[in-house]
C-alpha cells in the first residue's frame, strides 16, 4: 500500500458522522442540513437536454480524447474572454477535468518532484482550508505547510508571516478565491506578491476558483488568469486555475470543469492524464458546451443565493457573529466555546447540521483557526434556509438564557 496513505485525515464529514453518533434528535423538527456545500437548485433545462441529445446521438460510441473536443475548448475560451476579458489558447492552455476536485489532486501528484536524501517538498495552503489540497499534498510525498489566516481581514492569508525557509521549499502553492469558509476574494495586490513570490522562488500556484459565479457585489470575484493578465503575464508563468460547473450551473453529479493557464505545465498534465484515464465523456462534453455557452442561467442561479443570503444573514446576525461574504455559499459564523459542542447541541436540539471549523483547519502556528466558528452551506431553497435560521437563532437564545440562570 502507498506509504503515505495512513498520513491522510479523516474526513470532515466523516468527523461530523462521529460527532452526531448517538444522537437522537428532537421529532418536532425536520431535518435541515447546512453541513455539505452540495447545490441544490435545480439542473437548467438546457443542460439536461444537451446531455439526452448527446446519449440520443453517438456520444457513448467512442473512447474521448484526454484533451477534449475542439468544440467544448473553444466554449471555455470564449467564456473566460467574455468572463474576464483574457485571451486562452484553445489548443494548449486549457484542459477540461472531471471536476476541479478531481484535477486539483492530480496537479499535485503532476507538479510535486522529491528527492532521496533531500527534505521533503512543501506544498502551501490556506488555512482554513479545502480538505484535498491537504491530501493531494500527502499522498505526493510532500509536507502540507498551512499559512497563518487573519480573522480580521475575512480569513485572508497572511503571506508575510511565512519564513524564507518555508518559500524555499515549496513547490506548490494552492489558493482558493473566492475562500472556503470564509468567502474572501484575493485582491490584485496580493496576486502580485504571490506573483513576485513564484518568479523568486519557483513553485507553481494553483487556483482553484469554483466559486466565482456566486457573489453579492456589484463587481465580480477578480481571477487568477485575469490578476496575471492585468499585471502584465500574459503567458501565466507557473499558474494554473481550476474551476467546475458544479456551483455555476448546479451540476455537481455531472463532474466537470477545466483548468487553465501556463502551456508548460498544461502539457505536462496532459502526459499525466492521459495515463491517468482522465478524459471527460462526450456526452458530459456536449452538456458541459452548452453550459458554458449560457450565462441567462447562471444569473438566475446567482439571484437565488442573494435572496437567501439577504433573507438569513440578518436573522442569525441577530445571535452570532456573522456576515454576509464577498462570494460563495457559505456563511462562516463565530459561536460561543466549542464549535463541535455548538454543532452537537444544535443537532440534539432543532436537527440543524452545520460543520465545526476546527475541522476545515489544522492546528498552526499555535492554533486552529478554525476552533470557535462553524461552516453553514445555504444550498437549500430559501425557506428551508431561513427556517434554520430561526432554529438557529433560537438554539442560540436559549443557550444564553440557560447560561444566566
Amino acid at each position: 500500500m502507498n506509504v503515505h496513505l495512513p498520513l491522510l485525515h479523516a474526513y470532515p464529514f466523516e468527523r461530523l458522522r462521529q460527532l452526531f453518533s448517538g444522537i437522537v434528535p428532537d421529532a418536532h423538527y425536520s431535518p435541515i442540513s447546512l453541513g455539505i456545500g452540495e447545490p441544490r437548485h435545480a439542473t437548467p433545462a438546457l443542460i439536461k437536454q444537451a446531455y439526452c441529445h448527446a446519449i440520443e446521438g453517438s456520444g457513448l460510441a467512442a473512447y474521448p480524447a484526454t484533451a477534449g473536443e475542439a468544440a467544448l475548448r473553444e466554449a471555455i475560451v470564449q467564456w473566460l474572454q467574455k468572463r474576464y476579458q483574457i485571451a486562452v489558447r484553445a489548443s494548449d492552455q486549457i484542459l477540461p477535468v472531471n471536476g476541479s476536485r478531481e484535477a486539483l489532486f492530480a496537479f499535485a501528484q503532476t507538479v510535486i518532484a522529491s528527492a532521496p536524501g533531500q527534505a521533503k517538498p512543501l506544498v502551501l495552503c490556506p488555512n482554513p482550508f479545502y480538505q484535498i489540497y491537504e491530501g493531494a499534498a500527502l499522498l505526493a510525498g510532500a509536507e502540507p505547510y498551512y499559512v497563518a489566516s487573519i480573522p480580521e481581514r475575512n480569513f485572508a492569508q497572511d503571506w508575510v508571516s511565512v519564513p524564507e525557509d518555508v518559500w524555499a521549499r515549496t513547490q506548490l502553492l494552492f489558493v482558493c478565491s473566492p475562500g472556503n469558509p470564509a468567502g474572501a476574494v484575493m485582491p490584485l495586490e496580493e496576486w502580485k506578491t504571490l506573483f513576485e513570490l513564484s518568479d523568486r522562488f519557483g513553485f507553481v500556484i494553483a487556483s482553484d476558483e469554483c466559486y466565482s459565479e456566486i457573489y453579492f457585489r456589484d463587481t465580480a470575484p477578480l481571477g487568477g488568469l485575469e490578476a496575471a493578465a492585468q499585471l502584465g503575464r500574459s503567458d501565466f508563468k507557473n499558474l494554473v486555475a481550476f474551476t467546475s460547473l458544479s456551483k455555476r450551473s448546479n451540476v455537481p453529479g455531472m463532474r466537470s470543469g477545466f483548468c487553465a493557464g501556463d502551456a508548460a505545465l498544461m502539457a505536462q498534465f496532459l502526459r499525466y492524464r492521459t495515463y491517468h484515464g482522465s478524459a471527460m465523456s462526450p456526452v458530459v462534453q456536449s452538456a458541459s458546451i452548452a453550459a458554458w455557452q449560457d450565462e441567462n442561467h447562471v444569473v438566475e442561479n446567482r439571484a437565488l443565493y442573494r435572496e437567501k443570503f439577504h433573507a438569513v444573514t440578518p436573522v442569525l446576525a441577530q445571535v452570532l457573529e456573522v456576515r454576509l461574504p464577498d462570494a460563495g455559499f457559505y456563511l462562516w459564523a463565530k459561536v460561543r466555546g466549542s464549535d463541535e459542542d455548538f454543532a452537537r447541541a444544535l443537532y440534539a436540539a432543532y436537527n440543524v447540521t452545520v460543520l465545526p471549523g476546527s475541522y476545515l483547519a489544522r492546528s498552526a502556528q499555535g492554533n486552529n483557526p478554525g476552533a470557535g466558528y462553524v461552516r453553514m452551506a445555504l444550498v437549500a431553497q430559501t425557506t428551508e434556509c431561513l427556517e434554520a435560521a430561526h432554529r438557529i437563532a433560537a438554539f442560540v437564545r436559549s443557550t444564553q438564557e440557560s447560561q444566566i440562570k
